[in-house]
This record gives C-alpha cells, sequence and structure tokens, in this order.
C-alpha cells in the first residue's frame, strides 16, 4: 500500500502557465493558476466545476454544476452531476482531501471515509473516536450499503483508470459521485490549488483563496530563498520493491520539488510526470555519489534498509548518514502524515528539503515531514 501511494504521489503533470479570471456572458472563471485539470465559473448563485484528465490518459472531461437552493440555472447547461450547495454531509475517499476540510473548518460535514486508519490527523482521528465518521470500505470497492444508509450529499471520489463500479452503484442510487483529480497534478502549487474545489462544494471559497495565496508566497519565497545557495547538492530517490527501484521521473511532484530547493535530482532530465522503475545497476551507477537520499519509501532506519540490501550501503548517502525520510512521521494508527498534508502544504516540504540542502539558509528550522533517518 505504501508503494502505491508513493508511486501515485510521483505521477503527475507539470505547471501549466497562470491564467488571469475572464468575464463570460453569464458568469465569472475563477482564478486557478497552476492546477492543470480544474476550471471553476462562478454564476453567483450556482457554479461550473469543470475537471479534465481524473485519472491519467482520460479520455473525457467531467463538468458538475453546484447550485443554491432556488438557483436560476439556465436550461442549456449541461453536467455531469447537479449538488445542493454549500454540502452538508460528504463522503471522502482519499485522505489529501482531509486537509483541506480541516483548513475550511468542514471536518464535522465528513460522515463517512474509506480505511480510518490511514486518517492521521488528530482532529479527524478524534471525530472517528466519537463515531461521527464511519467506515465505508476500500476506495476500490466501497460498501455502498452504508454509503446509501448515510445518504450524502456528494461524494468526493478519484480514479486511477474511471472502472470503479462501486460509484455507478452509487450514481444509479441517486448519490452524487464527484471526481477529484488533485492527485493528477505534478506542480506543487497546481496540487494545493484544489483547495478551491472544496471551498466551492462548502461555499467557503475566501476563505480557499485566502489560504491558497497564503502557501503560494511562502512557497515562492522559499524558491527565492534556495537560489541563494552558492552549491548545489546532488540528490537520489526512492528505493527498492522486489527486482525494481522506483523513484520519481524528471517533471513529476517530488522532483520539482528538489529543484525547487536548489538540488541537483540524478534522474532530473528524464522524461515523464510518473514514476521511473529502474534497475538498481542503473540507479548505482548514475547516483553512488549523490550527495543526499530522499524518500527511500517506507524505510525509516539504516538497519532496515541494510537489511533489505547490502547494496544499499554501496551508496556515499548511506555512509555518511545523509538520508531523510517522510515515512517516520505517522498518526496514531499508522497513516503516514506526509501522504495526507503534504499536498495542501507544498511551502513546508520545500522548506524541509532547503533545510536539509542548505542547512545555512534556515538555522535552527525544525522539519515537518522530512527527517533524518534513524
Amino acid at each position: 500500500m505504501i508503494l502505491l501511494l508513493f508511486v501515485a504521489f510521483l505521477g503527475c503533470r507539470p505547471d501549466k502557465e497562470e491564467k488571469k479570471p475572464i468575464l463570460t456572458r453569464e458568469g465569472e472563471e475563477v482564478e486557478v493558476k497552476y492546477a492543470s485539470g480544474l476550471n471553476i465559473v462562478d454564476f453567483g448563485d450556482h457554479m461550473i466545476i469543470t475537471v479534465e484528465n481524473p485519472w491519467p490518459n482520460a479520455d473525457r472531461t467531467y463538468r458538475y454544476l453546484l447550485a443554491e437552493e432556488g438557483a436560476d440555472v439556465s436550461q442549456n447547461i449541461k453536467f455531469d452531476e447537479r449538488i445542493k450547495i454549500p454540502v452538508e454531509k460528504i463522503v471522502v475517499t482519499s485522505t489529501t482531501h482531509i486537509p483541506s476540510l480541516e483548513i475550511l473548518e468542514a471536518e464535522k460535514l465528513l460522515i463517512g471515509f474509506p480505511g480510518l486508519d490511514y486518517i492521521s490527523s488528530e482532529k479527524t482521528r478524534k471525530l472517528i473516536s466519537e463515531g461521527k465518521i464511519k467506515e465505508v470500505g476500500k476506495n476500490e470497492a466501497l460498501n455502498t450499503e452504508s454509503l446509501l444508509d448515510l445518504k450524502p450529499d456528494v461524494v468526493i471520489g478519484f480514479s486511477i483508470d474511471g472502472s470503479n463500479k462501486s460509484f455507478n452503484t452509487l450514481q444509479k442510487s441517486g448519490i452524487p459521485v464527484v471526481f477529484n483529480a488533485d492527485w493528477t497534478e505534478s506542480s506543487p502549487l497546481g496540487k494545493v490549488e484544489w483547495i478551491k474545489f472544496f471551498g466551492a462544494f462548502l461555499g467557503k471559497m475566501e476563505t480557499a483563496n485566502a489560504f491558497f495565496e497564503e502557501v503560494e508566497q511562502e512557497y515562492l519565497a522559499a524558491r527565492e530563498l534556495a537560489k541563494e545557495a552558492k552549491e548545489t547538492p546532488t540528490v537520489v530517490a526512492g528505493a527498492m520493491y522486489k527486482d525494481q527501484w522506483y523513484l520519481p521521473a524528471g517533471n513529476s511532484w517530488q522532483a520539482l520539488f528538489i529543484k525547487d530547493a536548489n538540488a541537483n535530482y540524478h534522474f532530473g532530465q528524464t522524461e515523464g510526470t510518473g514514476s521511473l522503475s529502474l534497475s538498481f545497476e542503473t540507479v548505482l551507477a548514475e547516483a553512488a555519489h549523490a550527495d543526499f537520499w530522499v524518500g527511500p519509501a517506507q524505510f525509516t532506519s539504516y538497519e532496515e534498509l541494510k537489511n533489505a540490501s547490502q547494496h544499499y550501503t554501496r551508496f556515499e548517502a548511506f555512509k555518511n548518514q545523509n538520508i531523510y525520510t517522510f515515512a517516520s512521521e505517522k498518526g496514531e494508527t499508522g497513516g503516514v502524515v506526509f501522504y495526507e498534508l503534504a499536498p495542501m502544504r507544498p511551502d513546508l516540504v520545500l522548506k524541509d528539503l532547503i533545510s536539509i540542502f542548505h542547512p545555512q539558509l534556515l538555522p535552527d528550522y525544525n522539519t515537518t515531514f522530512y527527517k533524518p533517518m534513524e
């Protein structure tokens, strides 16, 4: 499961050119600067959200009508789902959705989630312990009976390839299912911008916009700070699963973080926005002398790495104990905090890496996600 999440987080697309809000004949386009798969048009008492590329190589686009009660909606508008807003009962299906709800102070609207143990946030875990959030199976096989009993206003889903039969069952039963494609973004600021998606459903667009702008400013300021470093260290990432080493491709989410932290990722020139699957020999030949090693999958200690494969000890980053992991920070039931919170706080991820690669730029900084391997 950890590997699948790791690979999923790596896969996505690069930044797109910034867009400025435009006025249409009937509505105003909400500014979306970095997220390549999201478009929101505000008509006052209703909105149209368009989700492009909801999964890799998707062959269709989804349009959702979000309407207040009594909204004056044109008969000519075509949509895949109509949802009354603001929603009062919601089910989400990815831990990456949890921070958005909490940031918008809407976690109490969450009534169901598949795989409760993966949730790390203390605030949401308290609601789980109080029985206010129900277990609803797995994303690939949701417990439709439980969901029908819960009667959510909307289920926010995601799909790897668009073949989730549970979603079809729910839709036929009258429960709206909406795809969220934050995970397909490779741009760090593109991922966090999907908080505007939740802002639309919850009637909290102003709060969502304000949060995004704050994170954007912090991220861009940190990126500028990183440029002041006089040296550019070299970096390798990932780890082996069975006989293959999985690591981020050159335009992936994690690779872009490394670049923005002013470090030289050994596989930064590779094509693609997902993950690479390489032989150990290929990685060793390219990155044996890398200064740092970040994100070694699920490993949290040098002993674990050594026991998994003696070959890991051949890397200078291992010998010099310059390996940093995000897998050691977990919630009380074992969920990795990075997978949940990092997409909404790319500014903290970037500052973590800057403090590791260029400690003189952020003296006395305490990292949030990346910790020295034990």
